[in-house]
């Protein structure tokens, strides 16, 4: 049990935009990489495949790092905690930005991805215990909000400079942006403790519980879905809807700004009644999925099809992080940091089985189905998490 600060309604809007901040930071360079990876490919001397593989590298340093970093440091204060892995987030990139080969930005991807989710984790439970236990949701979903942004704002303009200077200038600015979110987390987020009853064990033994296992894996195959046709978009646009390359950065924005848009409705969304929320959501990437196969030859269909995509990503996202957080009890920050393991491993399934179809000769298009099938599996999961793993009714710790 902690006590709870009581900061006034200007200082936690300011809180939440500090939160949010390092939330725009690393949704930019979780990102951006995609789009200067054949800047760095030529950088390194590897071909575009084989460089991908840093972007894998980030995604296994969230994976390793959120249930490692959150279980290791859950009697550490929370502001100084956030502060750490700022501070990691910013040597990550900074090594991003000076290494030199193959091997040594592999490695630095990895050290840039360890504390994304622990991040998302620590502050997601900051976010919530500075409002009332009926704000939770939306005050989480501002920090999410950072991430959301960033799509549509941070990454745009990092690829710009990468690509007008060098794609180094692009991790360089990430460095910028941790860093002042950092100083704002100092000014603005207040003092909270760290659980001094926490233990690896006890943390740890949240993966027990089988409603952390049925929200975990319905994020791994549920959100699979929106990534099994996203990580796609390109050449869709251009063989299957038949527009120009030039039209392929309308459709990133356009998923960018359905991406921001869900995440303000996830929010209000998950205070009103999380499991809807997350089933409603779950259900709709079904339907907008299987109306962009028949459509995505209709550009305006296939247009607000993406939109769609963005908007309900964000919507299943927010309500699972609230479920998580609720299914994890005591160890409710480490529930908050697998949601975003279990989206980064949802990012590398769905791309690989989108894959596996277009490699079949099935076409672009295909990977749709794929979203239909693997979103469709993950609302099954969440249903029979529901019946033989309900979430216990509890007291919220920060009241």
């Amino acid at each position: 049990m902690t006590s709870r600060t009581e900061p006034t309604a200007r200082h936690v809007g300011l809180a939440l935009l500090a939160l949010a901040l390092g939330g725009f930071a690393i949704g930019t360079t979780e990102f951006v990489t995609m789009g200067l990876l054949p800047d760095v490919a030529e950088s390194i001397d590897r071909d575009i495949p084989t460089t991908g593989h840093i972007i894998s590298a980030y995604a296994l340093g969230v994976v390793v790092g959120a249930p490692l970093i959150v279980s290791l440091a859950a009697r550490m204060p929370k502001r100084a905690l956030l502060l750490w892995l700022l501070g990691g987030l910013a040597v990550g990139n900074a090594l991003t930005a000076v290494a030199d080969g193959y091997v040594p930005v592999m490695l630095a991807r990895f050290v840039a991805g360890l504390p994304h989710g622990a991040y998302f984790g620590v502050a997601s439970l900051v976010a919530a215990s500075l409002v009332p236990p009926g704000r939770r949701g939306r005050a989480v979903s501002m920090v999410m909000m950072g991430l959301s942004v960033a799509t549509v704002a941070g990454v745009p303009v990092s690829a710009w400079l990468g690509q007008a200077l060098s794609w180094r200038a692009a991790y360089a600015l990430v460095v910028v942006i941790a860093v002042v979110a950092a100083a704002l987390v100092i000014v603005f987020v207040p003092h909270l403790p760290g659980d001094p009853s926490a233990t690896i064990r006890g943390e740890l033994g949240a993966l027990r519980e089988p409603a952390v296992i049925a929200a975990f894996l319905t994020g791994v195959v549920g959100f699979g879905g929106v990534f099994a046709m996203y990580s796609y978009i390109a050449p869709i646009v251009t063989d299957v809807v038949d527009l120009p390359s030039a039209v392929i950065p309308v459709f990133l924005l356009v998923f960018g700004l359905g991406s921001v848009s869900g995440t303000w409705v996830g929010g209000h969304l998950a205070d009103w009644d999380n499991v809807r929320q997350v089933t409603g959501g779950l259900l709709f990437t079904v339907v907008v999925l299987l109306a962009f196969y028949e459509l995505a030859t209709f550009a305006p269909a296939a247009l607000v099809s993406v939109f769609l995509m963005g908007a309900l990503g964000s919507v299943v996202a927010i309500g699972l992080q609230i479920r998580l957080m609720t299914a994890a009890g005591d160890a409710e920050m480490l529930g908050a940091a697998l949601n975003h393991a279990s989206l980064n491993i949802a990012n590398g399934l769905g791309a690989w089985l989108g894959g596996l179809v277009i490699a079949a000769g099935a076409g672009y298009v295909a990977p749709a189905l794929v979203g239909v099938a693997l979103a469709a599996a993950g609302l099954v999961v969440f249903l029979v998490g529901l019946r033989f793993a309900p979430v216990r009714e509890r007291v919220d710790v920060h009241a």
